[in-house]
């Protein structure tokens, strides 16, 4: 296999690192002419959005649209169904749309089957009680999608209730539907798969055929990347992403990018792109939410964040806080508290110019209005202890004791 990858052709003059940056901007509608208010497409683009907090997807959109309301997600999320909440990628729930939900599912259905296995021991569940109970949820859900505690009322107060729900989601039987109390509430309702999407069918892939298209889409939304990024990103096997890299190898060209030391991958019809975006915008500043896919697409990192900076942006595991982009580049972080008074706080890791300050200050403004629904303060925090110093979960409050 290595052999094999090792014939694509290689494109001998290096790319400038900050077009390659301006580039996934666009790719990814964070630079000015590329924003869309096709929220489905946004979706689609990314190759999914990131959804294992309750705000992220919203303020992931929030910063991609011109006129996003929380409503147009919760539209299309519950009531048109043209996107779906499923665990997928590195054991991590995304949402997809509808024609990629079977793809993602297909793919990454041998990782997380894994956990199948583990799970009965965990919870000291046995094969038969779980076949016994998830029958009886079934049931239970045939008519209306319920909240957890209903669920465990009707199963007279069975207390591993919540565990079968999460486990039917992750097998394609059930999906976390509507949130009990509002767009920011961890409580979800869940549904039966097949009343939701009656025509999707998660075992039209195979496994090979599926990450076969995962990695191109990948490749399309994150390109230029490296085998180390796509496996980590998928969360599949080096091995696996060989194989199917072998298959699309016309497809792909190596290049380098001036100032990092890696050989990376991209589409063919991606290069020839290059040449021809539009120049990116002066000071352009967006604030982007915790585990934002821009961000969390790489393994590796140095192509937007100084190593200096590394640890007030990300956590012992490789997670990302909430960001302060500057033209492509991680330039500091920024949190939200809500009481006794809203306010955005803001750290950065260096001194900017007043212009790109206004702008901040403008971008921040904005962002916590459509948070809080109330008018906010900006306060710049001039300290900031890092991420790898705290417990676990801190990246995301990552500015709570300024």
């Amino acid at each position: 296999m290595v052999q094999k990858l090792g014939i694509i052709r290689k494109n001998m003059n290096p790319l400038k690192l900050e077009l390659i940056n301006q580039f996934v901007l666009q790719k990814q509608h964070l630079s000015t002419d590329s924003k869309i208010n096709d929220i489905v497409q946004i979706a689609e683009d990314l190759c999914g959005l990131h959804a294992t907090g309750t705000m992220e997807p919203y303020l992931t959109l929030f910063a991609r649209t011109g006129n996003f309301e929380k409503s147009s997600l919760e539209k299309e999320l519950y009531w048109n169904r043209t996107l779906g909440r499923i665990r997928c990628m590195r054991k991590t729930l995304f949402i997809h749309t509808k024609e990629m939900i079977p793809i993602a599912y297909a793919a990454t259905k041998h990782i997380i089957e894994q956990y199948f296995t583990k799970f009965f021991e965990v919870y000291d569940i046995s094969e038969a009680d779980y076949q016994e109970y998830s029958k009886e949820i079934v049931k239970i859900l045939e008519e209306n999608e319920l909240p957890t505690s209903e669920v465990k009322n009707r199963l007279n107060g069975y207390k591993k209730t919540s565990q079968l729900l999460g486990l039917m989601c992750d097998q394609g039987i059930l999906i976390r539907g509507t949130p009990v109390k509002g767009w920011r509430d961890r409580r979800n309702n869940y549904a039966l798969f097949l009343k939701y999407f009656p025509d999707i069918n998660l075992e039209q892939y195979s496994e090979s055929d599926a990450i076969s298209i995962l990695v191109k889409k990948y490749l399309k939304t994150y390109g230029p990347s490296t085998e180390k990024d796509i496996s980590w990103w998928c969360g599949i096997g080096k091995r696996k992403v060989r194989a199917e890299l072998d298959k699309i190898e016309d497809e792909i060209e190596k290049v380098n990018i001036i100032g990092l030391d890696h050989e990376y991958l991209m589409l063919k019809s991606d290069l020839k792109k290059l040449g021809k975006i539009a120049p990116l915008k002066k000071n352009l500043v967006i604030l982007l939410p915790m585990l934002d896919p821009y961000i969390m697409g790489y393994k590796d990192r140095e192509r937007y964040i100084d190593a200096e900076h590394y640890y007030y942006a990300f956590d012992r595991s490789g997670n990302v806080t909430t960001t302060i982009i500057l033209e492509g580049r991680i330039i500091g972080v920024w949190d939200v508290v809500e009481k006794p008074e809203p306010i955005i706080k803001t750290f950065l890791f260096k001194d900017i110019n007043d212009d790109v300050k206004r702008l901040l200050q403008i971008k921040a403004n904005t962002l916590g209005k459509f948070i809080t629904e109330k008018d906010v303060v900006v306060k710049e925090c001039k300290n900031m202890e890092p991420l790898t110093e705290r417990t676990a979960g801190n990246f995301m409050t990552p500015l709570k004791n300024c």
